[in-house]
């Protein structure tokens, strides 16, 4: 009777909030568990097994992506469009297993060239990995395509929880590399495994109208999701050519330590993506423009006083929670912070392109972003270090940004909520005078005087943007009161 109580309030939230809230938690929860696993890892083997670790995940990146072929996403636009689910879900199905067939085939034929991976014994987990992630991946892409973004969350959750469950295992017992990589490939079967739970699509007969129609959209989306992975690997694999495992280890830790900016951003992201591509379906761009303001105001909450908070303490912050090697990276962790602000735009943007079917302008914002990324890693890493790939990052971002930007504004409205940014900015400049003299006056010298003014600092800033903004007040009020949850007048 309780639990029927506490769901019927959780189900009387809007569909589009109460499935942010819940990929929100889960979010919030795994970045939780995954911060305290990477500590134990970095203080257990250190900087150098981090980057070799980091390095298997950029490779499977990059070859995972050739055997979706832009496939996946395709198969949730088409799908979450309402029309012949399952002929849709079929035809990707087929696709995909193809094409993981022929990359793990043409894989073993050229293993002579994977010299690196031969060595360490790594070859064979990249190849389980591949047929784990098509698994899981056809699934997912069904779950999203239906809109079930509440089990999707769900099953991600479940998927990296018990990943680092393994994989600190694993490092206890002493696998080493072996431990996390494994530890990976457990996780994506077992939240594959939750989600086929939930799986209604059904494999039938299909036509070669169906292959044409996902062929088409995953052309570009192939393309932009090229671009995006190798975005977000390149430097990884740059560094660790021309530098060593170590400095990926610095760096990517860093970057997992900045990517809690944009969690609030994932959230939204994942859940929007279907009601947007059925918006833009039915011509309801009112609520196209309206979700993307609103999406904006809500991620640049958490991202906007996460920068300036770590540029004030987060030299210290590294130093206790990952080790004094890793407090090299404090630069990068500036530049990371601000480029994840950026970074909220960008991928806003281009997402509502590819909802909107503009699949083709996507990728020119992302592939021309990706080309210069490329360039200025070449060019500054061996000039300066992982600084240089962070300054080429934030770039390259900027510049993605707003090519998407262009782009979209000639499809629909983008603006921003100018009364919320001037609240979020109100609410960071007064926790940020805390923060700053509290640090003048106080030596950080134990991790209890530095955790202080990062729980002061929240709550002063959570009062404020409460107090001075009413739009974000009343839209997490409106979600507590329909919880049952008691919400405080606003002063």
């Amino acid at each position: 009777m309780f639990l029927d109580k506490i769901f019927s309030r959780i189900m009387s939230v809007g569909e589009v909030k109460r499935q942010s809230i819940a990929t929100f938690v889960s979010q919030i929860a795994f970045t939780f568990i995954g911060f305290l696993s990477t500590m134990y890892f970095a203080h257990t083997v250190g900087s150098s097994v981090l980057g070799a670790y980091f390095l298997f995940i950029a490779y499977f990146g990059i070859i995972n992506l050739v055997t979706d072929g832009g496939l996946g996403g395709a198969a949730i636009k088409r799908i979450s469009e309402g029309e012949e689910q399952d002929e849709y879900f079929t035809a990707y199905f087929l696709l995909r297993f193809a094409l993981t067939v022929l990359i793990i085939l043409g894989m073993i034929v050229m293993r002579p060239d994977f010299v690196d991976f031969d060595r360490s014994g790594v070859f064979e987990w990249l190849l389980l990995a591949l047929v784990i992630s098509f698994l899981n991946g056809s699934i997912s892409s069904g779950i999203a395509g239906r809109g079930k973004m509440g089990i999707q969350a769900a099953g991600n959750f479940i998927t990296n929880v018990s990943r680092i469950i393994i994989q600190v295992l694993a490092i206890f017992l002493g696998f080493g590399v072996a431990g996390l990589v494994g530890g990976f490939i457990a996780g994506l079967l077992i939240g594959a495994l939750l989600k086929l739970r939930f799986f209604d699509l059904k494999l039938v007969d299909f036509e070669w109208r169906h292959i044409k129609s996902l062929s088409s959209f995953s052309f570009w989306l192939f393309l932009t999701s090229a671009g995006v992975v190798l975005y977000s690997h390149a430097d990884s694999i740059m560094i660790g050519y021309f530098l060593s495992n170590s400095e990926v280890g610095i760096y990517q830790v860093v970057f997992q330590f900045t990517s809690l900016a944009t969690i609030a951003t994932v959230a939204i992201r994942t859940t929007l993506w279907p009601k947007v591509s059925r918006w833009g379906k039915s011509g309801d761009m009112r609520s196209v423009e309206t979700s993307l303001s609103k999406a904006f105001t809500f991620s640049l909450v958490l991202a906007v006083p996460l920068f300036a908070g770590g540029a004030v303490i987060g030299d210290r912050l590294l130093y206790f929670f990952y080790g004094a090697g890793f407090a090299t990276g404090y630069y990068v962790l500036i530049i990371l912070f601000f480029t994840q602000i950026i970074n909220v735009f960008q991928y806003f943007l281009t997402m509502y392109l590819g909802a909107l079917d503009r699949q083709k302008e996507s990728f020119q914002a992302t592939g021309s972003a990706t080309v210069a990324n490329l360039i200025l890693n070449f060019i500054l890493i061996p000039l300066m270090g992982i600084e240089g790939a962070a300054i080429a990052t934030l770039i390259t971002m900027g510049m993605n940004a707003f090519l998407a930007w262009r782009f979209l504004s000639r499809r629909i409205r983008v603006r921003l909520e100018r009364n919320s940014l001037i609240s979020i900015s109100k609410a960071t400049i007064l926790m940020l005078v805390f923060v700053g003299v509290y640090r003048f006056l106080v030596p950080l010298s134990s991790i209890w005087l530095t955790l202080i003014p990062v729980a002061i600092g929240a709550m002063i800033y959570i009062i404020v943007i409460l107090r001075t903004d009413r739009t974000i007040y009343d839209e997490f009020r409106d979600v507590a009161l329909k919880m049952g949850i008691t919400w405080p007048p606003l002063l």
